[in-house]
């Protein structure tokens, strides 16, 4: 084999790691940024949290509605290839498929780009980003994160209950055991086999021991409130209720006929079939409709009510504001101080560090680079955030004024022509995180929306188009509900060319259910 050298030119794209960094950041919510700083806080010696306002970087706030600069745009390009290390492994070894696979891998450094040099004082590595607080009034007040903490769950509800009882220590065990089994919901999803199995694998006898004692203890359960909690199904649910309902009711009462209603199908029920259900109860289509109407009033998630409010709290990446009256009104966005963690470098590692140079100082010293780029990276992740929503708001002024019928059609790309960026970089920022403004709290990408056409040659939002169908809904007549294509027939007549398939599309999204199940019996 001949040896030789030859030159060949290729192209290949590498992102540094803090380009990465800066693009998985982007991308990530409130709770999942938390998460990272935490996680780096732990890891990083030269990264510190404080409560002092410190002096942004250069790119900040001050410029956030400046135009941006080529470089952006070859950034923002690079992002909607690369995803993850690996693709960028992949996507140059298509490129030069000649090359070598034992050169060895470098680790990532942080060493920049060379235009950032060691100062004499990192307290400058710092933004207005303070850390997270618990909303506390001098120590009197809580936030919604504890009161939501501060709720007693279903478990510790009925744990409480069952501690009247007498029992045995054998029923004792087997309650505890079937109520730390529910769902959230209150409902028992296991059978009792299956529990007894798992508690006694391989041994009949003892499982049919564990058995006996589950259904004596389950029986116990379904006395318990919530009514209608350790139920197996919806029906067995129902019953438990209209039970508890009737004891003492006459022998013709709704609750009766409820109850033998929901001994049958129920998806006779869910279809309010009043005529088949007549038939086979052998009731009155008068008591048939009564009874569906109290079966309506019933709670069909007992455990609903002691669900953990925290899975529900939103918090608000950036809050809007109205200021000023009449025609001299403007709106003013900022980003929420409670979401920005408020990050320096350690003065005292970073002053040690530059005074001492011993063994492990370079290792050291990527780690500082490494704290610095972090804190940059959070600062340009909320200045992107903010220079979004500050476009969006402007886009969408007439939502902010009159609500979701004046929303207007956007998408990202008007967005990302406006700023400079490009649509992938725009999509990642409008991802879980969420705007406060007058009328309610809503994710960034609740602001765009597709384009309807009109008779005038206009253009309609899909969002004030379904808060259109919503509104309909809400003021029909209840025994004659509106079917869709009387709703497409009625968006016309407002000028809105929408399609009777597009219409039971926009409803399903807004959960409301067909014209037959929404009729009042």
């Amino acid at each position: 084999m001949k040896q030789g050298l030859s030159l060949r030119v290729s192209q290949h794209l590498a992102l540094t790691p803090q380009l990465q960094q800066s693009i998985r950041l982007l991308q990530l919510s409130t709770l999942e940024l938390s998460q990272e700083v935490e996680q780096m806080l732990d890891d990083n010696p030269f990264l510190e949290v404080t409560q002092e306002e410190a002096p942004r970087e250069e790119f900040g706030l001050e410029r956030s509605d400046t135009p941006a600069a080529e470089s952006d745009h070859e950034t923002d390009f690079a992002t909607d290839f690369v995803a993850t290390p690996q693709d960028m492994a992949g996507a140059t070894s298509q490129n030069e498929p000649e090359a070598t696979t034992t050169t060895e891998v470098e680790a990532p450094s942080w060493d920049g780009d060379g235009s950032t040099e060691v100062v004499p004082d990192d307290g400058e590595w710092g933004g207005d980003a303070p850390a997270r607080k618990n909303n506390l009034d001098d120590g009197e007040g809580m936030d919604a994160t504890e009161l939501a903490r501060s709720q007693e769950s279903l478990q510790s509800h009925l744990h409480r209950q069952a501690l009247s009882l007498r029992l045995s220590p054998e029923d004792s065990a087997a309650l505890r055991f079937l109520i730390e089994s529910l769902n959230d919901d209150g409902y028992l999803e296991d059978t009792l086999e299956s529990l007894a199995a798992g508690l006694a694998p391989g041994d009949l006898e003892q499982q049919e021991q564990v058995v006996h004692h589950f259904t004596v203890a389950l029986g116990l359960l379904h006395h318990l409130e919530p009514v209608g909690v350790g139920a197996r199904s919806l029906a067995e649910c129902l019953s438990l209720q209209l039970r508890a309902m009737g004891q003492g009711a006459a022998a013709d009462a709704p609750c009766h006929t409820a109850l033998a209603i929901c001994a049958q199908p129920i998806d006779l029920l869910a279809r309010r079939d009043v005529k088949r259900l007549a038939q086979i109860t052998g009731e009155s289509d008068v008591r048939i409709k009564a009874a569906i109407a109290l079966i309506a009033r019933l709670e069909p998630k007992p455990g609903r009510r002691f669900v953990n409010v925290e899975r529900n709290i939103v918090v608000p990446d950036v809050l809007v504001t109205q200021i000023g009256r009449g025609n001299q009104f403007r709106f003013r966005v900022q980003l929420n101080p409670d979401v920005m963690p408020r990050l320096r470098v350690h003065d005292i590692y970073a002053g040690a560090l530059k005074s001492h140079k011993g063994e492990g100082h370079q290792a050291l010293q990527q780690r500082l680079q490494e704290a610095r780029w972090f804190i940059k990276n959070i600062q340009q992740r909320f200045d992107t955030i903010l220079r979004v929503s500050n476009a969006i708001v402007e886009r969408q002024k007439n939502f902010f004024v009159h609500g979701e019928l004046a929303m207007r059609p956007l998408v990202l790309r008007e967005i990302a022509d406006e700023l400079g960026l490009h649509e992938s970089t725009i999509s990642r920022v409008t991802t879980a995180k969420y705007m406060s403004t007058p009328f309610g709290t809503f994710e960034l990408k609740y602001f765009f929306g597709s384009a309807l056409g009109t008779e005038t040659g206009g253009n309609a939002s899909s969002t004030a188009v379904r808060a259109l169908i919503k509104q309909f809904v809400a003021s029909e007549n209840l025994k004659k509900p509106l079917s869709d294509s009387q709703i497409s027939d009625m968006l016309k007549e407002q000028g809105i060319e929408c399609a009777r398939r597009t219409v039971a599309k926009y409803r399903e999204a807004l959960r409301i259910a067909p014209a037959n199940l929404r009729r009042a019996l």
